[in-house]
This record gives structure tokens, sequence and C-alpha cells, in this order.
């Protein structure tokens, strides 16, 4: 008998939804996520930042509250910020949800935001459960720091991974490097594993079985995969791309630059051209002082001491 279930084409190959009786197609939902491959997904925390990324090519941006510098929770950002913002520009528009709160999601649909990131970085509503996302017609987008929890979040419908580093503002890229790393790893591990491998591979990760072996399958992710983290130049992002990731989400501090467009549109063309070496140098020109109020990022570089005595894991 045919497979009634929800069935996504990604590269040729197919991820299956045995949730049939979804509000939406989740094949839908992952394809409207593909619609952002190749690009950058740009924080914004007001209408005249996201105008700036729209003008300098981002795909997508991401309404986010400005940074806290105190101990206060952050919650979903004022719905009518985000009014605002969708009335001011023609890119599609992203909204954080705090994990496990699918009332702050619920609302965020009825306002027609274009994605749902369950954000872990915002806070945890709900130390136990997280949303079930097939209830939702709109596309999540939630973050993993390891291959397990990546499909875990896969199974419970989201139609976009990121893998996240340090969103302190710091601008060091360690941390999401090193997570990428582990999940490409891991992914290149069980593409030469042989079929009776997966099962106890699949019990180590604690990942769903399923979703395993169609990763195992594609060689890839089976949802679109974008890192996060401390991504505030050219040739971060193109390090990204390169490691194997389909885009990049900048975070608002590249709007403290001298020059916020030319470094939201640098990063752009970084992850249009992450392979050719000489259109990275062109965009890379000038960005020295991109992050200015920016001694944060010099604080995290000059703080490393990669000397004989202070080497730590490094």
């Amino acid at each position: 008998m045919a497979d009634e279930s929800a069935v996504t084409v990604y590269n040729n190959n197919a991820i299956s939804d045995p949730n049939k009786k979804n509000k939406s197609n989740f094949s839908v939902k992952v394809s409207l996520a593909q619609m952002l491959r190749g690009g950058a997904i740009v924080h914004v925390t007001n209408v005249d930042q996201a105008k700036i990324a729209e003008s300098a090519g981002a795909c997508c941006v991401m309404v986010s509250e400005p940074v806290q510098s105190g101990s206060g929770i952050s919650r979903m950002v004022d719905p009518d910020v985000i009014k605002q913002i969708q009335r001011s520009v023609g890119v599609p528009v992203m909204a954080k949800a705090r994990v496990g709160h699918f009332v702050e999601a619920q609302i965020l649909e009825a306002v027609g935001v274009d994605y749902i990131d369950e954000n872990e970085l915002v806070a945890v509503a709900d130390e136990d459960n997280y949303i079930n996302k097939h209830n939702f017609q709109v596309p999540f987008v939630c973050g993993c720091r390891n291959l397990g929890e990546g499909l875990r979040r896969v199974r419970e419908g989201a139609a976009m991974i990121r893998t996240q580093g340090d969103w302190s503002g710091s601008g060091d890229i360690v941390d999401t490097v090193r997570n990428v790393r582990d999940v490409m790893g891991k992914i290149r591990v069980l593409t030469n594993m042989d079929e009776d491998e997966v099962f106890a591979f699949a019990k180590e990760l604690g990942a769903p079985y399923d979703i395993l072996a169609q990763t195992k399958q594609m060689g890839r992710l089976p949802v679109v995969h974008f890192a996060s983290g401390g991504i505030v130049t050219p040739a971060d992002a193109a390090l990204m791309l390169q490691l194997g990731c389909d885009g990049v989400f900048v975070g608002s501090e590249v709007f403290n630059s001298v020059d916020p467009y030319k470094t939201v549109r640098a990063i752009v063309h970084a992850v249009r051209n992450y392979n050719d070496a000489h259109i990275l140098a062109k965009v890379s020109t000038g960005l020295n002082d991109a992050v200015a109020g920016g001694s944060e990022v010099t604080d995290a570089m000059t703080s490393l001491n990669l000397d004989d005595n202070n080497g730590g894991r490094y």
C-alpha cells in the first residue's frame, strides 16, 4: 500500500513525515526554508537596521531585542515592532520564541512572520519540552550544538537547523567552528558505516533512527543547515560555507560598525562567493575596524593569549 505520509524531496532524496494530520505539509515548510539557502540572515532590532540589511542583500531579517546588559529575561519581541518591520521591508521576517513556549509561537504565527526561531538563547520557558512544530503552518528554525540534538529537532518538525556558537556579541567564532566541525564529522563517520551499525550510532547520539538513516543516505542534514554565532567578517561567513553549511546568521553587532551597509554587503558577497579567494580578498578590504564600538572583537582575539604557558584547549 502506498505511503500516505508527507514526503519532502531534497537533492533527489526524501525525508518522510510520520504525522499525517499536520496542519501544514512538512514538505512545504522545508521547501520554504530551502529558499534561504546560500544567504545571510541578519539580526535587526529596528526598522532602520532592517532596511540596511535588505538593501545590502540579506535573504531574511531576524527581529531581535537589543542586547541586554543586565540579567533580565529575554522574551518574544513586541508584535508592533515586528509589524513595523514587515511593512518596511520586502524580505522574509523571522522572529524568536522561547524554547517550549508554544503560545509565543502562536502569537508570532498570528502576526504573520515568515519563520519562527525556537531560540534557546532568548530564554527557556519549558526545561523538558520543545514546541511541537508540526502543529504550526509556519516553518521553524532550531539550534543545535551536535548532530543528535539537531536530528531530534528535525523529528519535532524543525525545517531549518542552525549550528550554534557564541552569541554574546564578542565576535569569537571558535565555538561555532567547533560545533560545525563536530556535526559534519559525525555525518562523515555515519556515511561510512554499515547499515547494521546505524542502530548503535543512533543510540549513542540520542537521535531518531529513521532521521539518522536518511542523513546517512543523503550525506548531509535532511533540512537546511545554517551556522550562527561570532560571524562578523566575510572570512567568517566563507569559512562556515566551506565547512559545509548552507548559509549564516549575522549578529546585530555588525550595526556597530563604521559602515553597516558595507559590512553586511561584504558578508553577503562572501556567502555567495565563498570559494573564490580573490573576491573574498576584495570584499574584506577596508573592514579591519568593521565592528567598531568594537573593542569586544579585539578583546576576544587578544584574550586568547596563545603562548607556550597558556595554550589551553587550543
